[in-house]
């Protein structure tokens, strides 16, 4: 078995991928739709549209495939996104990359692959839209043609998706949007000499909420923490759900010590929600805050450190995820 090596780009491929909101867990009946057009197309048992990730591709939608995520280093996509062209395997046993690989030889083997990469706006390529059987075919060119045709209209999908800079569930800037925003922000508080501060924000125990009481309860906490969040900050201050139930808040203008008032504001604000809400769990959240460096800090570390004081908190508070 070879596993796939990376690509030349690969850091610029990834944060592309990272930034472009992708990753984030979304009900999309065009993906759907895409699939099963695929599957019914090449009368195949399986079609899927995965990403590839640092260490795992992730499928983001399946029609007949197991939606678990992949190992990168067992993937077929892994070998797709190194490609221009479409990569086509039409007897896996035949290859000697995936002959002994354990996907090909287990229970339900995949004999038969046809991967086309799919590309971000930018040009990154950052997953495939791939099918699959159980039994070795023949895939002519025309056939390459049609699944070409189909991962096009995915890519028109992944356009509109980075072109969105606000978050569907909760009004708030995405992680697109915030990078963008950031960035501006911190070369204005550099033109003007003025502090600027990160504050990063984990729910505690978000995976109990939903495991407990389902999603509909989570996304209503996360609902509820983005309308703290409004109701709490200033119209100046860029809010944003960074990712899963993570949250960022920009503070324009304002140093470290300012903004750890305004946090536990935010926390008296939230207890008092928890008093008069009527759900079975209670908001609860970690923080950290950091203060941009002019002379020492990008936005990558200033993200980091405020990260890194935000789990500090969770893990004095033992509060878990």
């Amino acid at each position: 078995m070879k596993s796939p090596t990376l690509a030349n780009n690969e850091a610029e491929r990834l944060s592309a991928l990272r930034e472009s909101g992708l990753l984030e867990p979304e009900k999309h009946p065009v993906y759907d739709r895409i699939t099963r057009l695929a599957k019914r197309l090449f009368s195949v048992p399986v079609a899927m549209i995965n990403l590839v990730d640092e260490h795992v591709v992730v499928v983001k939608f399946a029609d007949g495939g197991d939606s678990t995520n992949l190992p990168r280093n067992l993937s077929f996509c892994g070998h797709t996104v190194l490609s221009k062209t479409p990569l086509v395997v039409q007897d896996t046993l035949d290859d000697p990359r995936f002959a002994d690989n354990p996907l090909v030889t287990d229970d339900n083997p995949i004999r038969f692959y046809a991967g086309c990469p799919l590309h971000l706006p930018g040009g990154a390529t950052v997953g495939s839209l791939c099918i699959i059987d159980h039994q070795p075919r023949i895939f002519s060119p025309a056939d390459i043609e049609a699944l070409a045709d189909l991962a096009a209209l995915v890519e028109v999908e992944f356009a509109a998706t980075c072109a969105r800079i606000t978050d569907d569930l909760t009004g708030l800037y995405n992680r697109r949007g915030f990078h963008h925003l950031a960035t501006y922000a911190i070369r204005a508080a550099r033109r003007r000499a003025e502090p600027l501060t990160l504050a990063w924000l984990d729910l505690d125990r978000f995976k109990q909420i939903n495991a407990r009481y389902g999603r509909a309860d989570g996304d209503h906490a996360l609902k509820a923490v983005a309308g703290l969040l409004k109701s709490t900050f200033r119209e100046a201050d860029v809010l944003a759900r960074y990712g899963g139930d993570e949250f960022a808040i920009l503070f324009a203008n304002s140093d470290e010590k300012g903004a750890w008032i305004a946090m536990q504001f935010l926390t008296e604000q939230a207890a008092s929600w928890n008093e008069h809400a009527e759900y079975p769990w209670a908001l609860s959240f970690s923080w950290g805050v950091s203060e941009f460096n002019h002379d020492r800090d990008d936005l990558a570390s200033w993200l980091k450190t405020a990260d890194q004081m935000m789990y500090s908190m969770k893990q004095q508070r033992g509060t878990g995820c």
